[in-house]
């Protein structure tokens, strides 16, 4: 199996761990597959364009902004899958810390 397949289907199975940890955001199995890849494609277009727009608050704020941005981001792709439901921003913000974190770790782990 390839690399990154391990590394989808771990972050598909951190969507689903953050899902049951954290209240407010919800995910079925088909909604944190179709999220993952969504989240994925989000991640690799949007959020660059996003970083580049708040470069100076991201600098003002020693790069802590970027945390937000990838709690809009997964706030954005909640919008777009059924079965990916967070309630607000607070819960998109602790989901995306805890994947962000935890996908870190994972990419540091698996190397390609």
């Amino acid at each position: 199996m390839s690399h990154w397949m391990v590394r989808w289907l771990i972050n598909v199975i951190v969507i689903i761990v953050a899902a049951y940890i954290i209240p407010g955001f919800d995910v079925t199995i088909l909604g944190a597959i179709v999220g993952s890849i969504l989240l994925g494609l989000v991640n690799a277009t949007i959020r660059p364009v996003i970083l580049l727009v708040t470069l100076p608050l991201n600098i003002l704020t020693l790069g802590l902004f970027t945390l937000v941005v990838n709690g809009l981001m997964l706030w954005l792709v909640s919008s777009i899958i059924k079965g990916f439901t967070v309630s607000g921003f607070g819960a998109a913000f602790l989901a995306a810390l805890l994947i962000t974190v935890i996908s870190s770790v994972i990419s540091f782990l698996v190397k390609d």
